[in-house]
């Protein structure tokens, strides 16, 4: 099943449920996939897997960004809501990498590429971002590789 059909279905029971904040984030996740689906130079095909991650790392981002600036102002209301959607969201996205995991990835990557110094970061990112894409944030994948290349 597609993550458009799982999607859908999860609209349905959370609609049934009367699950206001579930449904919220399910429909931008819809939409989200609706978007990528229509624009231009899209595939007839519709989303790879990889796209579809891509594209809930990006909603689960926007969110955490977002309860940030409501923790900064003071705005519980609004943070309950862009937390209850990260949750929702993240059922979706493969397990996160441990800090261990992620570090022995790392040092494999880095092994791989040849990296020795600081300098050869974007080497590396090159190659973690796409074999760890859904798996680990990019800012947790960029301050590891930095002090392990120190």
């Amino acid at each position: 099943m597609s993550l458009k059909q799982q999607i859908d279905a999860d609209i349905k029971q959370a609609m049934l449920a009367r699950e206001t904040d579930r449904l919220r984030a399910l429909r931008a996740i819809k939409s989200m996939i609706l978007l990528e689906e229509t624009k231009e130079g899209a595939g007839p095909d519709g989303l790879k897997a990889e796209d579809e991650m891509r594209l809930l790392t990006k909603a689960v981002k926007q969110r955490k960004d977002s309860a940030d600036i409501f923790r900064q102002q003071n705005r519980p209301d609004l943070l309950a809501t862009e937390e209850a959607e990260i949750a929702v969201i993240e059922k979706y996205l493969p397990q996160q990498l441990s800090e261990d995991e992620l570090r022995a990835k790392l040092q494999d990557i880095i092994a791989r590429v040849g990296a020795k110094a600081p300098s050869d970061m974007g080497k590396v990112m090159g190659v973690a971002t796409k074999e760890l894409a859904g798996l680990a944030e990019g800012k947790v994948v960029s301050a590891m590789v930095k002090s392990i290349l120190q």
